[in-house]
């Protein structure tokens, strides 16, 4: 058998460390997004104090995501992807240990802080380990802790709940931290000599506070008023402006700003981000109309709601590494949009879908509907990628993760809305399909828009990268 070349060697060490270190925090977050009920219960705390167990996370997460290309020059991918896994594994531990709601509130924060320098340095590590070849395949091979979590984290949680303590919830994390940290150790590559990189403390003041704005004002939208009350618009005007003040100051400092939006000159990067914020309207608002469709509707306890759910995720399990496949020989433009129109299609049984509608049509149209999520996800990352040279890539990873964590609160938010104002005043559980049912109109919809979006991707993905050139930050 003909030896791997060490060029592939590399890409699949670094990605087994990822996927090993990425697990950890994808159950975190699937497992207590179902928990929050028992959590206000067992903490004896309002359902408006409990929901700050989700949002100290989120929040968390803006405030560390625009840090990571910064802190990655200086420490070195290895080390800093080590040190996240380190601070998630101690929050995990004193989240199980919390006293209180207030003492898990600021133990989630420190999670989040954790997760924040994850989420965009497991794409930095693997696209430079690529070298360009064959992205999409491995953007299929990245995306999958993102389809194992939402199918066995809701699984596991409710199993916990059912069983044991809340707070196994998070020490069921000590295990898989672990795993990753010995993991990363061992596979991945070792760092090149760190950098004395400035710190941009203008440009980590400015877009910072916006993505944070953004997020909680977002999070406020699903409550009685939607985006009219204070506490939505005021920090979404003000994130707004905050960020269009980064993208400002960022063009003027070059190649000494924190984030180089000048990136967005490139055309796959901008297009490609675009997309995926405007893709979360489709995507990510229906993830919550459907476990609620299923408990508040059909009246399923929490694990058989997640049971439930699976078949989604199995279906975008299946399809990803065809999609990856795809993306590489045909284009991402014609993966996107079929898998989007998959995806409107299989939204439509939802919209139709009463108190005693037959399970397993819905079941089956779910499997269907999750194809088409992994169709229609690959091509963006990838394309994202597309010609980016190798010390632009941490950039392009933040770049692409703030479009995809504000694009998905938005998608949440305003089907959040709807949803609202659809099923308030319902009086019978027929009144209630209804409402959901038209809210899944929206959601097929906003699913049809994706793949008009869609369009806007590049037909061909170039067969050789664009040339690497060197451009080393300025020393401290």
């Amino acid at each position: 058998m003909a030896e791997q070349p060490k060029h592939d060697q590399t890409l699949t060490r670094t990605a087994v460390a990822v996927i090993a270190g990425a697990l950890a925090m994808l159950f975190d977050t699937t497992i207590v997004s179902v928990a929050l009920r028992t959590l206000a219960e067992d903490l004896h705390a309002s359902v408006a104090t409990i929901q700050w167990v989700s949002t100290a996370f989120l929040l968390a997460l803006g405030v560390t995501i625009p840090l990571v290309s910064w802190a990655q020059s200086r420490l070195g991918g290895k080390r800093l992807w080590i040190l996240a896994q380190s601070v998630f594994l101690i929050a995990s531990v004193l989240c199980g240990l919390a006293w209180n709601v207030e003492s898990l509130i600021a133990f989630r924060a420190l999670q989040g802080v954790g997760g924040g320098i994850m989420l965009p340095l497991m794409m930095t590590l693997v696209v430079r380990a690529a070298q360009g070849r064959s992205l999409g395949r491995v953007m299929s091979t990245m995306s999958l802790p993102a389809v194992i979590g939402p199918i066995l984290g809701p699984v596991v949680g409710g199993l916990i709940l059912n069983s044991l303590d809340w707070r196994w919830m998070f020490w069921i994390n000590i295990p898989l931290c672990l795993i990753g940290i010995v993991t990363a150790a061992l596979l991945l590559p070792a760092d090149e000599p760190a950098r004395r990189v400035r710190l941009d403390v203008a440009g980590l003041l400015l877009v910072s506070p916006a993505v944070v704005g953004l997020l909680f004002g977002l999070s406020n939208a699903g409550r009685d008023g939607g985006f009219a009350r204070a506490d939505v618009l005021i920090p979404l005007l003000a994130g707004a402006a905050l960020l269009a003040a980064f993208a400002l100051w960022a063009v003027r400092k070059k190649d000494d700003a924190l984030i180089d939006v000048r990136l967005l000159r490139h055309r796959p990067l901008a297009t490609a981000s675009t997309l995926m914020f405007l893709s979360g309207f489709a995507l990510y608002g229906a993830m919550l109309l459907l476990p609620l469709y299923w408990q508040e509707v059909r009246g399923r306890e929490v694990l058989e709601a997640g049971l439930l759910l699976a078949p989604q995720g199995i279906g975008s399990l299946l399809s990803r590494s065809i999609a990856g496949r795809l993306v590489d020989r045909i284009g991402a433009r014609a993966v996107s949009v079929a898998g989007f129109l998959v995806v409107t299609v299989a939204t439509v049984p939802f919209a139709f879908a009463g108190t005693n509608t037959n399970q397993w049509l819905l079941m089956a149209a779910l499997v269907v509907r999750g194809a088409g999520l992994g169709a229609a996800t690959i091509p963006p990352m990838t394309v994202a990628f597309m010609g980016i040279e190798r010390p632009d890539v941490p950039h392009a990873s933040v770049i692409t993760r703030i479009a995809t964590q504000v694009g998905g609160s938005f998608g949440v938010a305003v089907l959040g809305v709807i949803l609202h104002a659809t099923t308030t005043g319902a009086r019978s559980g027929a009144d209630l399909a209804a409402g959901f049912d038209r809210a899944f109109w929206w959601a097929v919809g906003l699913a049809a828009a994706g793949a008009t979006l869609s369009l806007m991707l590049p037909a061909r993905q170039p067969a050789v990268p664009a040339p690497a050139t060197a451009k080393e930050p300025v020393a401290a």
